[in-house]
């Protein structure tokens, strides 16, 4: 719009000078308007691009000659024949050969013999029997005992496992027999026509049944059931089952578990306790107990917390008296720093079935005139710290307090030769069960080194403090316990080993029986014994896949400790044999 005035302006004022310059030759031409109704719209015309390489018209250029190009080709006779093209291929180490079956055997002094045999058989890809079978034998005797100290001990294990797809199950069948002597009489206790005349050979017979499921995906977790019926040469029995289930239910983050136990032993002694100048009466027992233990399971970044309680009956079905237990079950564990430190601690409690079968294993030198009660564990307390100090070295500590109502301690039986009987355990070459009322204070320390897969080594040590309700010395009991242990694998052909452990102090009582006094005021003497190092070494060699050859040294130090009171062991043993891998 604004163009359309100046325009026009400019327009105005041209004409009006020419009209002025007209006016100097002529008065008057006249007048006349022009408006311009069309805006200016200015435009660019096409750019033209310039040849890189110009046409030169030049009668002196020269003209490129066209070539023509060919190839004169000769044939050549050849014998080589190129083969195909294949890929690079990585060289891979052969996978070692496993066999499911093995045996082994070796002897040495003094006359010692040991034999084990084990086999794995797939009988499909679900199905699977387990069959195993261990000897451990001597027929030397000791010096400084007056009677013969040889033993043995054979047991057979199988177990047959079946896998689906939600569930396994399995059954296993177990046989024992044990072979031990009553032989802790020193030299000179009793006259020759004495020592001839004890039989100190007892014999244990034990076997075992029992099944298993396991469940996934379900509240109901898992079932075991276990049956033991176990017996002597004294006549003496016992039978022993144990159920147990488990059930767990989530609960958004967390789980609530629910354990259920029942326990049952009943047995009998055909002979009297030697706290008694007679053997009229035998021995019978029979405890039950079923109980329940429910948890709910906490887990909170670095935490987690266990909260449960451990309700228990237990019913003594010979005397008709049943009590009702309530046990602490809480247990905790917090990361400090990551794997370096984790803090643990927890207050559990339980009522703990004893039995004669669970007596020989720990003593196999008891008399067959035990009382068999339960222990009433209170509760056992402790707090620790755990961890690993770097990749290959971990470490833990921990510190406890435990109270127990009728701890199991094993004491030698009085020496009562006025018995109106003859048994291998009257002379006081036995032991008996006495239960105490104790309160344990603990400190336990451990650590282990895992080099590489071919060298472990690891160091624990514990330290106790007992507190008991009688103020007798907590018989047979250590004040302290250490161990070392090592396994190095030397190359692929060379392996050893070595244990060393230490067992502290320990006391007992020695006592004999008089016509006419209670058990109480029978004469007794402390007995001290000393702590004992052990120490045990082995070494072998791959001969190849399937044989390998090895060398065992037992109690290397040669020192005939006393493990119990009136018991040295065997000095310094050295056994060998050889391992024979197969497929069976």
């Amino acid at each position: 719009m604004h163009k359309n005035i100046k325009l026009t302006l400019f327009t105005f004022f041209a004409i009006a000078h020419v009209v002025v310059a007209q006016d100097e030759k002529e008065d008057d031409i006249g007048t006349e308007t022009v408006t311009v109704t069309k805006a200016y719209t200015p435009t660019i015309s096409d750019a033209f691009k310039i040849r890189s390489m110009p046409t030169i018209n030049d009668s002196i250029v020269l003209q490129k000659k066209k070539i023509d190009y060919s190839i004169f080709s000769v044939p050549v006779a050849s014998t080589f024949t190129p083969a195909k093209g294949k890929a690079s291929t990585v060289e891979k180490t052969p996978p070692p050969k496993l066999f499911n079956s093995y045996a082994s055997a070796g002897g040495g002094n003094p006359a010692n013999i040991i034999a084990d045999f084990y086999t794995s058989r797939a009988i499909d890809r679900e199905t699977r029997l387990d069959v195993g079978l261990t000897h451990n034998s001597s027929r030397g005797d000791l010096d400084g005992v007056a009677l013969s100290s040889v033993y043995s001990n054979t047991k057979l294990n199988t177990a047959y496992t079946k896998r689906d797809s939600d569930f396994d199950w399995g059954a296993d069948v177990a046989l024992q027999h044990q072979l031990y002597n009553w032989y802790g009489i020193p030299d000179g206790e009793f006259t020759e026509e004495a020592i001839h005349s004890i039989d100190e050979r007892q014999n244990y017979y034990m076997g075992q049944a029992g099944g298993h499921i396991n469940v996934e995906d379900s509240y109901f977790k898992n079932a075991e059931l276990q049956y033991r019926w176990f017996w002597d040469a004294a006549k003496s029995g016992e039978n022993r089952a144990v159920l147990s289930t488990g059930f767990e239910f989530p609960l958004n983050e967390e789980s609530l578990d629910i354990k259920v136990n029942a326990d049952y032993v009943n047995g009998n002694f055909k002979n009297a306790s030697l706290n008694t100048t007679t053997n009229d009466a035998g021995i019978k027992y029979s405890q039950f107990q079923v109980g329940i233990n429910p948890s709910l399971t906490l887990l909170r970044d670095d935490l987690s917390l266990n909260l449960g309680v451990n309700l228990v009956y237990g019913l003594d079905t010979e005397n008709s008296e049943g009590n009702f237990y309530i046990y602490p079950a809480v247990t905790a564990s917090y990361r400090l720093m990551d794997e370096m430190a984790i803090a643990y601690g927890g207050v559990v409690g339980e009522l703990k079935q004893n039995s004669y079968y669970g007596f020989v294993e720990e003593n196999s030198y008891v008399s067959p005139t035990l009382t068999i009660v339960p222990t009433d564990k209170q509760y056992d307390a402790y707090i620790g710290l755990k961890g690993q100090l770097l990749p290959n070295l971990s470490y833990n500590i921990k510190g406890s307090y435990t109270a127990e109502n009728r701890r199991p301690l094993f004491k030698l039986n009085p020496q009562n030769t006025i018995r109106n009987d003859e048994k291998g355990y009257n002379y006081g070459n036995s032991f008996d069960v006495f239960y105490d009322d104790i309160k344990t204070i603990g400190v336990f320390g451990e650590l282990n080194v895992d080099a590489n897969r071919n060298f472990t080594l690891g160091v624990n040590a514990e330290i106790y403090d007992y507190d008991t309700e009688t103020d007798n010395p907590a018989w047979n009991l250590p004040n302290l316990t250490a161990s070392l242990f090592l396994d190095y694998q030397i190359g692929k052909k060379w392996y050893m080993g070595a244990n060393l452990f230490y067992v502290g102090e320990r006391e007992d009582v020695s006592s004999e029986a008089i016509i006419g006094l209670q058990p109480t005021d029978f004469p007794a003497t402390i007995v001290n014994l000393d702590g004992y190092f052990d120490a045990n070494a082995h070494v072998g060699h791959r001969l190849n896949d399937q044989l390998s050859i090895f060398l065992k040294a037992a109690n290397i130090a040669n020192n005939n400790y006393q493990k119990w009171s009136n018991y040295p062991v065997q000095g310094l043993q050295i056994l060998g044999g050889a391992t024979y891998k197969f497929d069976f």
